[in-house]
């Protein structure tokens, strides 16, 4: 596999380390804080209690850690899962009333559904024939909204954005490589020299308090069946995991420079271990987009053959989250938006970039490529299915629609 370091002699490098282990908690915290609220609003949806809730969340955060540092170990390629977040949506809107045993029900069918998908290999057929430009462009309007956003927090904290980004433009001058850790120490500095961490209640219930009290019980939901909910939220939740997290997922390895990494087996890991852990609460494991796109930046390493490193790591911040889940879910879910989402955004850009770059490369792909570009960064959501899956059906459409006829 080369250019994607499975051919790597021995292990870590032994120098440049902390960047990757920075980039590795920045994916973490990306990936946690900046969804989190989502989950929580499934789990109420649920029916479950502040111990259940810590309960599901170590599940998550153990199937994401096992799913994220023995795949990046065993490839040496920068593997990341995370949870479904159009999932986690989607389950908040359609489980209440749903009882309990039927939705772990659901889950364990959806991990089903997963599993076959990878182990089929059909979902990485059909990627294959997807042009990288309009992978590249898939992967840079999924991005967009992190760079948007991240100047965006100017407006509502610029007490706290405003040093971030005066940091990342001396930090890019002066070490680019270290652009993005001093940003966060930066970001943090901010928050606690102004407004501090949220742990208050959030609300009615004080979702982010009482998960901080929670004790983690290692109890399994016993499932049940029904038709209405196997249709209504398993078949669901598996297509707008496929669509829109594996989809981006499978862009993000492909235009980062991974395009032979074994998307049907890790597909198929991620299948299994949700199907362990749908009885806590793990409803959907899939590939990750944005948050391992931080962990694949050339600023994390020169060397695309070092960045698992990065991965790894986050895979090992994952596990640790697993076992204090409760007092760490609401440590992140505290720390302001703007921040987390500030960090994201800055250090995308230079993936954004290099997206935004391949995409147009091709004068006989650009318009099409665009097209794929603005749908995937509009936001779209039809029939419960995301932005980034009807980027590539627009995207393809025209790229059939209007490619040029042979002589």
């Amino acid at each position: 596999m080369a250019g994607t370091g499975t051919s790597m002699p021995g292990g870590a490098p032994s120098g440049g380390v902390l960047p990757m282990v920075v980039a590795g908690f920045v994916c973490v915290l990306v990936g946690f804080a900046s969804s989190y609220a989502i989950v929580v609003q499934a789990g109420r949806a649920m029916g479950l209690d502040a111990a259940q809730l810590a309960t599901m969340t170590a599940a998550l955060a153990l199937g994401m850690g096992l799913t994220t540092l023995l795949p990046s170990l065993w490839l040496r390629i920068p593997v990341v899962t995370a949870w479904s977040t159009p999932g986690a949506a989607l389950l908040a809107v359609s489980l209440p009333g749903v009882p309990l045993p039927e939705a772990i029900g659901a889950f364990l069918a959806c991990a089903v559904l997963l599993t076959v998908a990878g182990a089929s290999g059909l979902f990485e057929r059909w990627m294959g024939r997807i042009p990288m430009s309009i992978a590249s462009a898939l992967l840079a309007g999924v991005l967009l909204r992190f760079g948007l956003d991240a100047f965006g927090g100017l407006a509502s904290a610029p007490a706290i954005v405003g040093p971030m980004l005066a940091t990342f433009l001396v930090a890019r001058r002066v070490s680019p490589r270290w652009a993005v850790p001093t940003t966060l120490l930066a970001g943090l500095v901010a928050v606690f020299a102004g407004p501090g961490l949220a742990l208050g209640p959030a609300g009615p219930g004080g979702a982010p308090a009482a998960v901080a009290a929670a004790s983690v019980v290692p109890l399994a939901w016993p499932p049940a069946f029904s038709v209405s909910t196997l249709l209504g939220v398993a078949l669901p939740l598996f297509v707008v995991t496929m669509a829109s997290q594996n989809l981006p997922g499978v862009a993000v390895l492909r235009a980062s420079g991974y395009g032979d990494a074994p998307i049907s087996r890790l597909l198929t890991i991620a299948g299994v271990a949700t199907l362990v852990l749908a009885p806590f609460g793990a409803f959907a494991l899939n590939l990750a987009a944005i948050s391992a796109a931080l962990c694949m930046a050339p600023d994390v390493h020169p060397d695309p053959r070092r960045r698992w490193v990065a991965a790894a790591c986050a895979g090992g911040f994952y596990l640790w989250m697993a076992a204090f889940a409760g007092p760490l879910a609401a440590l992140f879910a505290a720390l302001p938006r703007e921040m987390v989402i500030a960090v994201a955004g800055l250090a995308l850009l230079p993936t954004i970039g290099r997206g935004l770059l391949a995409a147009v490369s091709n004068d006989d792909e650009r318009e099409p490529a665009l097209v794929t570009f603005l749908v995937s960064a509009s936001g779209l959501v039809l029939w419960g299915v995301g932005s980034a899956f009807w980027g590539v059906v627009f995207g393809v459409a025209a790229l059939l629609a209007w490619r040029p006829r042979s002589a």
